[in-house]
């Protein structure tokens, strides 16, 4: 019997109206207030500011009997890795180095050749006493490219490590840490950091964080040097690899001498990137999922539903017209739409059904509503639908905030919206269930994302389909005019988050805004004042600090196949029977609720952003361009708030500008410009700022 948290069940009665709509507009359109925090580690890396243990598997790895310890072992291309159930390179917490190729099986039906295989008994175990199931993991081919490399090297500091304003430290061969792309030979970006968002010094996580999207199927190696303590010397490597490293020997683990013709090859690839062996704290490889593997799901989905209904899109029923509804809105209309279901449920906790070849299968159909909003100028020019994607765990209804009503009637588009089913109000017991203690439960999360983000397909093939036509959208006698030539998207926090995976899979939308966006969730869940409630949650269920970071990577690998961190990288590089797209986001420099270290990846990820200028501060890896350009493009607003917070918790001081570029009268002509020409100029007297 599966049990569920009663600290979950408590937070979920205590919370729900708190949560809903944090991250995205109201119709009362309230604001938080921000307070002041003191950071729990210091750093010289400042970021601009706004101015300007089972046996393992045998291999063939020769040890002798001698005193002179082992053979040099030949490096082995066709490399092979013991199963283990903890990995004693990291005798300080049994499942690191974390993600690890010693945690995966052979599988040649993947595309990977890999397939992930947890020790669940190695698993952070709630305090329920329930240990996640592994079926759901087993179903990947590799880990998350939004993971971080963990391990747990007590006495650490950051110290001379890349930091998230030094990323250019992390692509050269002095840098302490590294990340290898074996097959290009290429060293990844990243940055470095301890797990400041708890106060146990003994219990602080090194995470070593890729800052631009690892290749579909890549194996890296993760490689760790020169990392120090506070008295700035270098802390030693675990018995064990040093074993691996000097080759001597290590009788108290078969695993060590099973894994030298692997290491060979490790150390070989390192040697030849520059990074030499001698001074090595730690190495290891894992291998990212593949393109097939995360994204086949949706576009099987996609194509499948959008055959059956055609041109046309989905049928609908409308339930209600209100004439004058709103300021700026002629016609506020509430229906609901029956699209192909693909869940065992259309409710939360729906769990997708999946064929033999893994694929997902249609469940008849279900009914999900939708709300349009048409404005006055509707009935004098053809106005062109766009898509409104909502905030964190709240509804379509934010569609009605005043400023977007505005834009509507302004700018003449139709808005229209559906819940982000997976991610809406309704799902918050299903989510808090899974962080209280029952974490394989998690996995409905994506299954129900990626019927939402079919959802959101198919209102828009509705919306340029039967319903730009339907006799019924009349006012003072006058017949609605739909320009159905092209359709957008525009989404806000959660709404820009999902966006981006909308928008690397959508067919009749090429260009979207994502406002004050992030990925991947791993890294933006730590930095945000959103995350509050549910760390308290999380901590109830697994009180070890290291816990909660492999909880949260556990969370990331299940949640790519909805996320952007499994998407974006394909927005200008199109998935199959997908057309490239283009992207504008806007971004609010000291952000409390997604930090724009997040959004900063994601621009990196989708490729050819550039950073409109004159620029608030330089983005590494971000072209800056002034003027006007063509194509995907990222805006930053300054708001004068102080240094965004360099550690793993949330920005506080100041009053939070999440809410505010989409609230600017800049950055909706940006918007407009964007969505007519593909054209994006900021239109702001200099650096963007509120003024």
């Amino acid at each position: 019997m599966i049990r569920t948290s009663p600290l979950a069940a408590t937070f979920t009665a205590l919370t729900l109206t708190a949560l809903v709509g944090a991250c995205g507009d109201s119709a009362t359109e309230s604001a938080s207030e921000g307070t002041t925090t003191t950071g729990s580690a210091a750093t010289t890396d400042e970021p601009p500011t706004g101015t300007g243990t089972t046996a393992p598997t045998t291999t063939t790895g020769g040890t002798d009997d001698s005193t002179t310890g082992p053979v040099v072992p030949e490096p082995d291309p066709n490399v092979d890795w013991p199963a283990l159930e903890c990995d004693p390179l990291d005798p300080n917490y049994c499942l690191f180095p974390f993600p690890n190729n010693v945690y995966t099986t052979a599988d040649a039906t993947t595309p990977t050749g890999r397939r992930v295989a947890l020790p669940r008994n190695s698993l952070p175990m709630s305090t329920g006493g329930i240990l996640p199931e592994t079926d759901v993991f087993a179903e990947l081919d590799g880990f998350s490219g939004g993971l971080p490399g963990m391990v747990h090297m007590p006495g650490a500091t950051i110290t001379g490590l890349p930091g998230p304003w030094s990323i250019e430290l992390s692509v050269t061969p002095d840098s302490p840490t590294i990340v290898l792309d074996v097959d290009t030979g290429e060293l990844v970006p990243h940055f470095t950091e301890l797990d400041m968002s708890h106060g146990d010094d003994a219990r602080r996580t090194l995470l070593i964080r890729p800052v631009t999207r690892p290749r579909d199927g890549a194996r890296l190696i993760y490689a760790v040097r020169n990392v120090v303590d506070a008295g700035g010397e270098p802390l030693a490597p675990s018995p064990a690899f040093a074993a691996l490293r000097d080759l001597t020997p290590f009788p108290d683990d078969p695993s060590i001498d099973a894994r030298r013709p692997l290491y060979a090859d490790i150390f070989q690839r390192l040697e030849a990137a520059g990074v030499v062996r001698d001074d090595l704290q730690l190495a290891w490889d894992y291998t990212v999922s593949s393109t097939e593997n995360t994204t086949g799901r949706l576009l099987h989905m996609r194509d499948h539903a959008l055959a059956q209904v055609g041109a046309a899109g989905p049928a609908y029923e409308i339930e209600s017209i209100t004439e004058d509804c709103d300021e700026f809105i002629a016609l506020c209309v509430e229906g609901e739409m029956t699209v192909p279901l693909y869940l065992d449920k259309p409710e939360s906790g729906g769990r997708m059904i999946l064929d033999d070849a893994g694929l997902p299968t249609q469940n008849g159909t279900a009914t999900y509503p939708f709300t349009v909003l048409i404005p006055y100028s509707a009935f004098t020019a053809p106005s062109a639908p766009v898509a409104y994607g909502h905030g964190l765990l709240g509804n379509r209804s934010q569609v009605k905030a005043s400023h977007f009503r505005q834009f509507a009637e302004d700018y003449n588009y139709i808005l229209f919206a559906v819940d982000w089913v997976g991610m809406a109000e309704d799902d918050i017991v299903t989510i808090v269930g899974a962080l209280g203690g029952n974490l394989h439960q998690f996995a409905a999360v994506p299954d129900r994302g990626q019927q939402g983000i079919l959802n959101f397909i198919l209102a828009t093939r509705m919306m340029l389909g039967d319903f730009a036509s339907d006799p019924s959208l009349t006012w003072q006698g006058d017949p609605a005019m739909f320009d159905t030539s092209a359709a957008y998207y525009f989404g806000n926090s959660q709404g820009g988050i999902f966006g981006a995976s909308l928008m690397a899979v959508q067919v009749d939308v090429t260009r979207g805004m994502l406002g004050v966006p992030g990925q991947p969730y791993n890294i933006l869940l730590n930095r945000s004042v959103d995350f509050d409630s549910f760390f308290a949650v999380v901590q109830g269920a697994y009180p070890d600090p290291i816990d909660i970071q492999v909880v949260l990577g556990l969370v990331q690998m299940l949640w790519d196949r909805s996320e952007p961190n499994g998407y974006s990288h394909h927005i200008r590089e199109p998935l199959p029977n997908t057309p490239a797209h283009d992207v504008l986001l806007n971004v609010a420099i000291g952000d409390h609720q997604v930090t724009t270290l997040g959004a900063h990846i994601m621009a990196r990820a989708i490729g050819g952003v550039a950073n409109m200028g004159p620029v608030n501060r330089s983005i590494w890896g971000l072209e800056e361009v002034e003027g006007s350009h063509s194509g995907s493009a990222m805006v930053e607003f300054d708001f004068g708030l102080p240094a965004e917070p360099t550690v793993n918790v949330p920005m506080k001081e100041g009053e939070d500008p999440h809410g505010g570029p989409r609230k600017t009268a800049a950055a909706n002509a940006s918007m407009d410009k964007f969505f007519r020409e593909g054209v994006v100029e900021t239109f702001c007297d200099g650096p963007c700022d509120p003024e």
